[in-house]
């Protein structure tokens, strides 16, 4: 069996994608060694792989089911975000060298922030796999986003992190220009559905293979049981932009107490209860919680309201449950038109919603025709196999006794 190497950073939407594939790796009787920051220890260990710790420096998160402090998120635009992973990437290559300087992995594992892993294959002559947890590049995706690079060879701060960029490169002996380098994995296992990739039809097939999501096996510790008799409805925000007290209200006022419905209002660590009811009780079939096992609620789900993140995207489409996408930032709003684009959600503005509009949302996507889509699309989403498929990847690039 063999020894992996994955490398990855402590955000939620950079661990959980992969850890079902982790889990059944392991399950086959490979070791595997994870280079990530102590904070996610409980989440690597779980899946019975060996944590070793580096320290992160981006903007603290709660990897275990919280989410982000209201005070702690990314400050700046795309230039300030990319500089801040850089300097991560600098904090990681030192550990990930010395963890596998006298232990070399058969084969690399990176999620998409974890450059080191691929820097050290490089070096070393290993092979390298990308589990990419979001959308890939397309052929002519340099040529889309010229204005964007043009803006990062320029502006004197983009001048500094691909100075940086490229030095750390440098080091490793890889002389390729850094965004190519970064942006061009030489293989990759893609866990979104196709359906939310941009481009598909101009997406190298012989890099790239689309499973779909990893689903996580039912944990007996993470259970949720549904009223018997009603329909359920999940509003949940993710673990990163849940600080949306007033976007739960609405919700409430739109969805509690309608026929036959159940309505579970994921809130997040920051908001109360009382700041969604304004003190009043919490209606009958209503639960207002910080965190719930959302993939378990979703497989019981007739509906999801959705920040239409690439996580909550991919598990809606999994499950088979049709979605209102309220995106909120980064890459939910192309995410929540690629949604309503495949036929199983409808797009709301988060910040302007008012509850009649919600209604209407929640009765059009509940309509026969959109539930059928969803279905489709889940049944095409098992077929692609998932953790399985991802599995089989990864053991056809292991060296060969």
């Amino acid at each position: 069996m063999a020894h992996l190497g994955m490398v990855s950073i402590p955000a939620p939407g950079h661990v959980y994608p992969s850890l079902e594939v982790l889990r059944r790796l392991v399950e086959r009787g490979h070791r595997v060694t994870y280079v990530n920051d102590e904070a996610v220890r409980a989440e690597v260990e779980s899946v019975g792989a060996r944590l070793v710790p580096y320290r992160s420096v981006l903007p603290r998160a709660n990897t275990a089911g919280g989410d982000t402090a209201p005070d702690t998120g990314y400050a700046g635009d795309a230039v300030d975000h990319l500089a801040l992973f850089q300097d991560e990437y600098e904090a990681m290559l030192p550990v990930v060298e010395a963890a596998f300087a006298t232990d070399r992995p058969d084969l690399f594992l990176y999620d998409i922030a974890g450059i080191p892993a691929r820097l050290l294959a490089d070096t070393w002559g290993l092979p390298a796999l990308q589990l990419s947890p979001t959308y890939v590049a397309w052929e002519g995706y340099e040529e889309d986003l010229a204005d964007f690079h043009h803006q990062l060879r320029t502006d004197p701060r983009g001048v500094a992190y691909l100075e940086r960029q490229q030095a750390m490169l440098a080091r490793c002996g890889v002389t390729t220009d850094a965004l190519t380098y970064l942006g061009r994995p030489p293989r990759c296992v893609v866990l979104v559905p196709p359906s939310l990739q941009p481009h598909l039809e101009r997406v190298d097939q012989g890099t790239y293979t689309f499973v779909g999501p990893a689903l996580r096996r039912t944990d007996p510790g993470a259970t949720w049981t549904p009223p018997p008799g009603r329909r359920v409805l999940l509003v949940s925000l993710g673990t990163a932009f849940t600080r949306r007290p007033d976007f739960y209200r609405r919700c409430l006022a739109a969805f509690g107490g309608l026929d036959d419905w159940h309505l579970v209002l994921q809130v997040g660590r920051h908001v109360s209860v009382e700041e969604v009811t304004g003190g009043g009780p919490v209606p009958p079939d209503v639960e207002i919680l910080p965190w719930v096992p959302q993939l378990e609620v979703l497989r019981h789900a007739s509906a999801f309201v959705t920040h239409a993140g690439m996580g909550g995207s991919a598990e809606g489409m999994a499950t088979g449950t049709p979605m209102i996408a309220a995106p909120q930032d980064v890459d939910q709003f192309s995410n929540a038109d690629a949604l309503v684009a495949a036929g199983v959600a409808q797009r709301v503005d988060s910040a302007t919603v008012g509850v009649e509009e919600l209604r209407a949302a929640l009765a059009a996507v509940t309509s026969e025709p959109v539930r059928r889509r969803a279905a489709a699309l889940a049944a095409e989403i098992e077929e692609a196999g998932g953790a399985r498929t991802a599995v089989e990847v990864v053991e056809s690039l292991l060296p060969r006794a």
